[in-house]
C-alpha cells in the first residue's frame, strides 16, 4: 500500500489504527504525527523534528520514547519520568525536581541518578523499599526511614 497515495483523512486513519505507519508517510501533517504517537509512542521515531506537541503526546503515552528526543525540553522530561521513572536514565543531568518526580513514579529509578540528594533518596526508599540497595552510602534519616517502614 502506498500511504502517500492517500488523502490526509485516509492517512489519519491509517495512524489511528497502526501507529507506527507513519514510517510510510512522507511529510505528515501535525494532526497525523500527534495520532500516530498518541496511538503508539515509540513512533516518534520515525517523525524528523516534532513539535513540543508530538513530544509531549509521545512521553505520555510511553516515557521511554524520550530517548529519541534531541534535547528534549524540561517540560517533555517531566512529562516522561511521570509516565515511567525508569526514563531518568536516558535524561543527561536531570534537574533535582525531576530526579523526585522519577523516584516517586518508580523508587528504582534511583539506580540511574548519579549524586542523589537526601530527599531524592528518601522519596526512593518510600516508593520501594529494595530501592535502598541502590543508593550508595544511604545518611541515617534513610536508613531508619526505610527500617520504619520496609522491615517486617
Amino acid at each position: 500500500m502506498d500511504y502517500n497515495k492517500l488523502t490526509e483523512q485516509e492517512q489519519l486513519e491509517a495512524v489511528k489504527k497502526h501507529g507506527l505507519a507513519i514510517q510510510y508517510i512522507k511529510n505528515p501533517s501535525e494532526a497525523i504525527k500527534l495520532e500516530s504517537v498518541k496511538k503508539y509512542g515509540w513512533a516518534i521515531r520515525y517523525i524528523k523534528n516534532p513539535s513540543v506537541a508530538v513530544q509531549l503526546e509521545a512521553v505520555k503515552k510511553n516515557g521511554l520514547a524520550i530517548q529519541y528526543i534531541k534535547n528534549p525540553s524540561e517540560a517533555v522530561q517531566l512529562e516522561a519520568v511521570k509516565q515511567n521513572g525508569l526514563t531518568i536514565y536516558y535524561i543527561k543531568n536531570p534537574s533535582e525536581s525531576l530526579q523526585l518526580e522519577a523516584v516517586k513514579q518508580n523508587g528504582y529509578a534511583i539506580k540511574y541518578i548519579n549524586n542523589s540528594s537526601e530527599a531524592v533518596q528518601l522519596e526512593a526508599v518510600k516508593e520501594n523499599g529494595y530501592a535502598i540497595k541502590y543508593i550508595k552510602n544511604p545518611s541515617n534519616k534513610v536508613k531508619q526511614l526505610h527500617n520504619m517502614l520496609w522491615k517486617i
